[in-house]
Parts: C-alpha cells; sequence; structure tokens
C-alpha cells in the first residue's frame, strides 16, 4: 500500500512540476541514459544525476582545486576555491532557470558537474597537462571532456555515473571562456555529436558545440556570470589591482562590485530570454561583459605575480606523468597511483585503458595540495617552497 502511496505522490507532484514549465523546457521524460536501468525511480531522473554527482569523490576534491589563486584556501580561506565557483554556477543558474521556467533540476546536475574534470593549478594546470598529453600521443587535454570523461568513466570505481545524455552534453558543452551574446541550444544532438567534438578537440582543432538544451545553455552562460566579478574581487583582496583600476565602460554599465555585477547580468539575461528558446545579453551588456572579460585576462589571469611558480609547477606535470607511467609499467603496488586510485577502480577501468590514459586520469584528479605532496616529499624534496602568492 505504502509503494502505490508513492507511486502516485511521485506521479503528481511530476505533473505538478513539468506543468509550470515552458514551452523550451526539457521534460524528465525525455531523459535518456547511456545503459538503462532496472528498479523503479521516484525521484526525477536528473535530481538522480545530481545526487550521483554530489556523493562523487570528484566533486568532494573541487574544495582543493585553484580557480585562479593557487593554494587560495592556504593563503586566505575567504578566496575562491573551484567548490565555491561551481556552487555559485549552480545558484546563479537556478535563479535564471526559475525565472524562464526550466527544469531546474538538469541545471543543478549540469552546474554541479561542469567542472569535474579540471587539474590541479586551474587553466595553467590544464595547459601544462596538455602539452604532457600531447608528449604522449594522448593529444590535447581539455577540461570539459575531462569533466564528461568522470562522470562517464572515472567515478564510481571507474564504472561511471551512467547520467543522462542531457546532463552529460551539458557538461562538455559548457564553455565560460566563449563570449556567448546569444546562445540557442542545438535541439538535434547527439551521442555522435559529443564524439566527433571530442576526437575534434583532442586533434587539436578549434571548434565549438552548443548545449543540446536550454538549461545546458543557461549554465553555459552562467558560468562567466559567476567568475567574472569574484576573480575581480579576489584579485582586490590580494592586492593583485585595485578597483579603481576597472575599465569604466564596463563599470559604468555592470557595476564594480560582485553583487552588483551578477545582479545586472541575471536581470538582463531573465529580461532578454523570457518566453524564448535561447538565453541571451543585450548588445550593450554583451559589449560591456565584453571589456571587463578582457581586463581580467590582461590584470588578472596573465599577471606576473599570479605566475610566480608557473616553471616549477609545469615541470612538476612532467616529472610526475614520467614517474607513474613509469611505476603503472614497473607494477609497483606501493606507488599512490595504485594505492590511491588504480586499487579502487573495478578491473574495467585498467583492462579498458591504456598506461597513459591511466596516469592522466590520476594526475588530473589530484587537488593542487595532493599534487605539490607528492612532488616534494616523494620525488624532489628541493621543490617544496612552493610560495603561494
Amino acid at each position: 500500500m505504502s509503494h502505490l502511496k508513492l507511486n502516485e505522490i511521485a506521479f503528481n507532484v511530476a505533473q505538478k512540476e513539468e506543468a509550470a514549465f515552458s514551452d523550451f523546457a526539457t521534460i524528465n521524460t525525455k531523459a535518456s541514459r547511456f545503459e538503462k536501468e532496472n528498479g523503479e525511480r521516484y525521484r526525477p531522473p536528473f535530481a538522480i544525476d545530481r545526487d550521483r554527482i554530489m556523493y562523487s569523490g570528484a566533486f568532494r576534491r573541487y574544495t582543493g582545486k585553484t580557480q585562479v589563486v593557487y593554494f587560495a584556501s592556504l593563503l586566505d580561506e575567504q578566496l575562491t576555491s573551484r567548490s565555491l565557483h561551481t556552487i555559485s554556477v549552480a545558484q546563479i543558474s537556478k535563479t535564471i532557470g526559475r525565472f524562464l521556467s526550466l527544469n531546474t533540476d538538469l541545471i543543478d546536475a549540469i552546474a554541479l558537474g561542469h567542472d569535474l574534470g579540471h587539474p590541479p593549478f586551474g587553466h595553467d594546470g590544464e595547459k601544462f597537462l596538455s602539452d604532457v598529453s600531447k608528449k604522449y600521443g594522448l593529444g590535447e587535454f581539455h577540461h570539459n571532456i575531462q569533466s564528461l570523461r568522470t562522470v562517464d568513466v572515472i567515478t564510481n570505481k571507474g564504472l561511471g555515473l551512467n547520467l543522462c545524455f542531457q546532463t552529460r552534453d551539458g557538461i562538455i558543452s559548457h564553455n565560460g571562456e566563449v563570449n556567448d551574446q546569444s546562445l540557442e541550444p542545438d535541439s538535434h544532438k547527439s551521442e555522435n555529436d559529443i564524439l566527433h567534438y571530442i576526437e575534434s578537440m583532442q586533434r587539436g582543432e578549434i571548434i565549438d558545440t552548443h548545449p543540446g538544451t536550454l538549461e545546458g545553455c543557461v549554465v553555459r552562460i552562467t558560468d562567466t556570470i559567476a567568475y567574472i566579478g569574484q576573480d575581480i574581487e579576489d584579485a582586490i583582496r590580494i592586492g593583485l589591482i585595485k578597483r579603481e583600476d576597472l575599465p569604466r565602460q564596463a563599470t559604468d554599465v555592470l557595476g564594480n562590485r560582485n553583487g552588483q555585477i551578477i545582479e545586472t547580468l541575471v536581470n538582463d539575461v531573465v529580461t532578454q530570454s523570457y518566453n524564448k528558446n535561447y538565453v541571451a545579453f543585450s548588445v550593450k551588456i554583451s559589449e560591456a561583459l565584453f571589456h571587463l572579460k578582457n581586463f581580467n585576462y590582461e590584470k588578472i589571469y596573465k599577471s606576473d605575480r599570479l605566475k610566480v611558480n608557473h616553471t616549477k609547477i609545469k615541470r612538476g606535470f612532467e616529472i610526475l606523468f614520467d614517474f607513474y607511467l613509469t611505476a603503472l609499467k614497473n607494477n609497483e603496488n606501493d606507488n599512490e597511483i595504485f594505492i590511491h586510485f588504480l586499487n579502487t577502480k573495478d578491473d574495467l577501468y585498467s583492462d579498458n585503458n591504456n598506461p597513459e590514459i591511466i596516469v592522466r586520469d590520476f594526475i588530473a584528479g589530484m587537488t593542487d595540495r595532493y599534487f605539490t605532496h607528492v612532488l616534494s616529499n616523494y620525488i624532489l624534496p628541493e621543490l617544496s617552497n612552493f610560495g603561494v602568492f
């Protein structure tokens, strides 16, 4: 009797939720998993995806990974980590999604999973790992592709999470680096399109892929909203820039504090996108955001003061890759790659992945602190002096 009652409750709740969706929202009955799962589920499919992501080890490691400032938590616990950025993306994108009457469970799942593949040391680490990957014949490394690989292959003991296509597509299609004034979903997108994108990017081709859902578009455009002002606040906090340095052509339109910037951008997106099958900024707001993003790149992301350990870290990726590849090929069972990684995986993971891919998966999953720990304590003690800024 209770089983029937729960079925009835779940059905009624789903009907009420979907009745409030816009015509452009992704309804739960459209959810499709790569592998069919047995058993009855009372929670909506994208809520299940969100929870699977949240309970993964990769999600927990967000907190130890760089957003912009290396070792942010060691320098100042109020500075933004990858974890805080991810939570911000989820909260802001759900706000936009609610006003646009979209599926906020799907938005939540995409947002929380979009950066799972980021290696230690942020985009710098991504570039260094990509350089090493090309050296070993793996093609280029991109964090959004690794995010999809994380949920598909690496997590859950190497068996993957079997997430819905729409969640997986949103994860790989996020790209906060692209200046999207308007973004329309590719509603005909398929698994083959994702595979083509991955193969092209790994070959070094510069291509883009639009999300297949409007929810994915919201997360993608929110990625920029979440980081643009927060990175400015962090840079001011550590003395890298001053608030008066910000470009007036941007701040006169958007504001000069993170809260103002977020509110301006969110209000604009909602106004421009309401009852539309796309998300967009107005031309005026988009141009101001472009100016602000250029300022951030020149004065923050490319700052020599933030690159103080560039040479050490770049060399560290090369050393660790060679070190773990040797340990793997020599079957050194007491090495960290076995103890902290391979020993936790199902045999299918080892059987289906070559040693170079396994090493890259291991390094990509490291936090900043773990990377530095194994490099300095076990390999090169003389590199233990990693200054934070």
